[in-house]
């Protein structure tokens, strides 16, 4: 049973548009939640939202049978409080549990002990695609534009720029990385061998400790830093021998899992999305160790593009933009495009993809969005001669500076009096992505391409809801502001009167 809210409000809660927030703090669950407030209580956006959030349910769950769920509003709820303050499951369990606030805005009265278990927070805001949340992103830009000007007159200037979000993983070795592939196929091998009584691999434990040994000796050899040739010779001799022992050891336990796995799947004893799991693991270990023999006794030299960077993580990129202090990062890039009121429009994840590749995608999914879209600028990373040309076709104002010494028409191009103000505002798009690594895009926790996509589509969507409740917080401190000072004027008036 899958509810988008409960309608039958519970004993000593607060309709969700009389909640009172603090408008005086400066602390980002305030400006959230005052977002969270406005689309609840505005009837077209709070339609479109929950119209949406249906989506997520699966085809033939009824809303009326069934072992009850988390409501619908509920997860959208915590799963934008999570991204938007950088929290992990824990601290949202803790706050969700605890927020008097917040408990009111996820419709739990005073007197309510309702709480959230930790593994059942983790389960339901999955349910959230990055396709669901993008939608529920335009509505939300859409509400923000009502609240600056007039929706339907606004024209928007874009500003658009990358960035990398780190995955979660550890610096990249190919004998680190060999240790992982097979600690994984030890461990996931002796639990089905353990389920199903199959010996072989009762000293799995000791095998690991084995294998362990062996890769911590091969990771402690440097090289020789010596002038002396032999010296040098003799101290790489140890370095082969070590690499190969511990090659030698790993593909002989290759070699047993295969064993055992083909006799799993003889006597069908077990599920065949398991066994692949494992042989996924081993083919990463099979890499590893052809690129450790190569390297270390052919003395071959790895080409990039057949590197892997995480046997958990296969999607993580080694990516080097060059800037000072920061010789490299591991994760993916991720392009973002905001109009001039700090609304992210549209973003992208970028796989093994440059800037200059996906210019053309983030003015078109922007504009197919948000059709206002009339400008945009971007930096010199994102300059081809083709996209200059594209851009122009889609936009009325293009501010894309071309890289190297300019020509004659480039100059007059870039002097033009629109141009150097949209560049000169342009750096803007910097302090949005700063606010977003601040607010969760600094580092992804949550596993696999999908979890990627999903939380940077998480990230941007609680960002703009922050920025719609900031602006609605300026709007009514502005409005008591006024209040205050004209029954300061009266009062002063009342008084010369009196005197």
């Amino acid at each position: 049973m899958r509810k988008i809210i409960e309608p039958q409000m519970r004993l000593g809660a607060v309709p969700i548009p009389k909640i009172v927030i603090d408008l005086k703090s400066r602390d980002e669950i305030p400006q959230l939640l005052l977002g969270l407030q406005h689309i609840y209580r505005t009837p077209e956006t709070r339609k479109a939202v929950f119209k949406i959030l249906e989506d997520i349910v699966p085809d033939g769950t009824s809303a009326a049978r069934g072992r009850r769920g988390m409501d619908l509003w509920q997860i959208l709820v915590l799963g934008t409080l999570r991204l938007n303050c950088n929290w992990d499951y824990d601290k949202l369990r803790e706050v969700a549990n605890n927020h008097q606030t917040l408990r009111l805005m996820l419709g739990h009265g005073i007197l309510d002990r309702t709480t959230y278990p930790l593994q059942t927070l983790r389960d339901n805001v999955r349910w959230l695609t990055p396709e669901v949340l993008d939608r529920i992103n335009q509505v939300v830009v859409k509400a923000g534009h009502e609240l600056v000007g007039k929706e339907k007159e606004l024209v928007l200037k874009g500003r658009c720029d990358s960035f990398v979000v780190e995955t979660n993983v550890h610096y990249p070795t190919d004998i680190n990385l060999l240790f992982d592939a097979i600690r994984k196929v030890i461990t996931l091998i002796a639990v089905l061998c353990g389920r199903f009584g199959i010996g072989g691999w009762r000293q799995s434990d000791y095998q690991l400790r084995k294998v362990k040994g062996l890769y911590r000796k091969a990771r402690k050899l440097k090289h020789s830093t010596s002038k002396d040739e032999k010296k040098q010779e003799e101290h790489g001799e140890l370095i082969r021998e070590a690499h190969q022992a511990y090659v030698e050891l790993v593909g002989s336990l290759i070699q047993k899992a295969e064993v055992t796995l083909k006799l799993l799947l003889d006597n069908h004893l077990c599920l065949k999305e398991e066994v692949l799991e494992i042989q996924r693991y081993m083919a990463h270990a099979y890499r590893q160790v052809d690129q450790i023999q190569r390297r270390v006794i052919l003395g071959e030299k790895i080409p990039h593009e057949e590197k892997v960077f995480s046997v958990y993580e296969e999607h993580t990129e080694w990516i080097s933009k060059g800037k000072a202090g920061v010789p490299r990062e591991l994760g993916l890039r991720v392009a973002v495009l905001e109009d001039q009121f700090g609304y992210v429009l549209y973003h992208q994840v970028m796989e093994k993809q440059t800037d200059d590749k996906v210019a053309l995608d983030m003015v078109r999914g922007a504009k197919t969005r948000f059709p206002r879209l009339g400008s945009c600028s971007f930096d010199k990373g994102f300059y081809t001669p083709a996209n200059l040309v594209q851009l122009a076709q889609e936009l009325a104002l293009v501010i894309l500076p071309k890289k190297g010494r300019l020509a004659a028409k480039d100059q007059e191009r870039e002097g033009a009096e629109e141009f150097v103000a949209g560049r000169k505002k342009h750096a803007g798009v910097e302090s949005a992505i700063n606010a977003l690594e601040n607010h969760g895009l600094d580092r992804c926790p949550d596993h696999g391409l999908e979890g990627f996509k999903r939380y940077v589509a998480m990230a941007v969507l609680a960002r703009n809801i922050q920025i719609l409740g900031r602006n609605l917080q300026e709007k009514q401190l502005k409005r008591i502001k006024r209040l205050a000072q004209f029954a300061a004027a009266k009062t002063q008036r009342k008084m010369q009167l009196a005197a």
